[in-house]
């Protein structure tokens, strides 16, 4: 009677540690997913991809480093960068600030030149 007695609480305390196991490992994937920002390059991709469709680019860069961006209470993350075309025989340089953890573009700048 002694041994299953042991046996018992050996189970019950397995069962008490695998599903403190799963519910960390479910709450530490969460907290990573929303602290996670994007890379640069895949949001320069987006971007480009986004002016390809009015016409051909002749040249692109972003910003590596995160810049934070407060407007209000919206606290986050931006990257800027640039695009430069061809519109009408002359070359036209914009600018873009973009969020960094889902890659939304903010805000876009046309310069003057």
């Amino acid at each position: 009677m002694n041994e299953e007695n042991e046996l018992s609480y050996f189970k019950g305390g397995l069962a008490i540690g695998v599903s403190l196991g799963i519910i960390s490992g479910i709450a530490s994937t969460l907290w990573y997913q929303k602290k996670r920002t994007l890379d640069a390059d895949l949001v320069l991709e987006n971007v480009k991809d986004a002016f390809l469709k009015e016409g051909p680019i002749e040249g692109s860069w972003i910003e590596f480093e995160k810049k934070p961006l407060r407007k209000f209470a919206v606290h986050s993350k931006t990257y800027n960068g640039g695009i430069s075309r061809l519109e009408d025989g002359v070359m036209v340089q914009y600018e873009f600030t973009a969020d960094a953890f889902t890659g939304t573009v903010i805000d876009v700048k046309r310069i003057k030149e």
